[in-house]
C-alpha cells in the first residue's frame, strides 16, 4: 500500500507573545511532492481566514476522495463524466462526548454526464459506492452524507 507524509512547521516570531488569545496561528504545510500550504487555525479559533485550515482541509479532502472514487467507478462503467462541481461543508460543534469536532460533512456533488442518462436511483447507487471505497471517508469516525444536486 501507500504511506504518505508532510512537514508542518511553525515558529513563534521573535519579540512577540506567546498567551492564546494572540500568539500566531499561521504554519506552513510542505507536502511530500514540495507542494507549500500557507495554513492557519479557523478563524473561530484565533487565525487567519485567507489560509487553510485543517477543518477546511479535512472538508475538502473527503470531497476530493469521494469524487476521484466515483470517477474511477463510473470510467471502469463505461460512463463518460464531462464535469463533477461539489459545494462540501462541515459542520464543527461539540460532538456526544463534550469534545469540539468536525460532527458531520455534506457532499453536494453536481455531475454532468456525456450521454448517460442516469435517473436518481441509478446516480444514488454510483454515489453510494463511492462512499464505500473513499479510503478518507472510510477513515473518519464523521458521519458523510450525499446530497447530489
Amino acid at each position: 500500500m501507500s504511506e504518505y507524509g508532510a512537514t508542518v512547521a511553525w515558529h513563534l516570531k521573535p519579540d512577540t507573545p506567546f498567551d492564546y488569545e494572540s500568539f500566531n496561528r499561521d504554519h506552513e504545510w510542505t507536502l511530500s511532492g514540495g507542494e507549500v500550504v500557507q495554513a492557519s487555525a479557523s478563524p473561530d479559533f484565533f487565525g487567519c481566514g485567507n489560509k487553510v485550515n485543517p477543518d477546511e482541509a479535512v472538508v475538502a479532502a473527503t470531497s476530493s476522495c469521494h469524487m476521484l472514487t466515483f470517477l474511477a467507478i463510473a470510467a471502469k462503467r463505461g460512463i463518460k463524466v464531462l464535469s463533477y462541481i461539489d459545494r462540501p461543508s462541515g459542520k464543527v460543534e461539540k460532538n456526544s462526548e463534550g469534545r469540539v469536532a468536525i460532527t458531520s460533512i455534506t457532499l453536494r456533488p453536481k455531475v454532468v454526464f456525456d450521454d448517460a442518462d442516469l435517473d436518481g436511483p441509478a446516480l444514488q447507487k454510483l454515489h453510494d459506492s463511492a462512499h464505500r471505497n473513499c479510503f478518507v471517508a472510510n477513515s473518519l469516525k464523521t458521519p458523510v452524507s450525499i446530497e447530489p444536486a
